[in-house]
């Protein structure tokens, strides 16, 4: 929950691009995602991991540690995967920039 003021910036920044912020809840009761998302005020998809940090989408993405975050280009290629937000904001800006010169080439 740390990285949310710095995810709801992000967000608000990207807004109108070709960029999409979808969030796992690790919580293990749904009751606790809800709140977690409700108190947050977190806008965008925010998708409760059924066994928490144990559940299908940690294990299929292979999640070590909360958070994780997964940078993936337009055409589903991982680009980037840490924690950093200002290394995330680098490789966003980088992946935005090539999409948008192959867009208007």
């Amino acid at each position: 929950m740390r990285m949310v003021p710095a995810e709801v910036k992000l967000a608000e920044r990207m807004e109108g691009k070709p960029f999409a912020l979808v969030g796992v809840n690790g919580d293990c009761i749904r009751a606790d995602a809800k709140r977690a998302v409700e108190k947050e005020k977190i806008t965008w998809p925010s998708f409760w991991s059924i066994k928490g940090p144990d559940g299908p989408i940690p294990t299929a993405w292979n999640v070590q540690g909360w958070p994780t975050i997964y940078v993936l280009d337009p055409n589903g290629v991982i680009r980037f995967k840490g924690e950093d937000i200002d290394l995330l904001n680098q490789k966003i800006d980088r992946i935005l920039s090539q999409f948008a010169d192959k867009t208007h080439t």
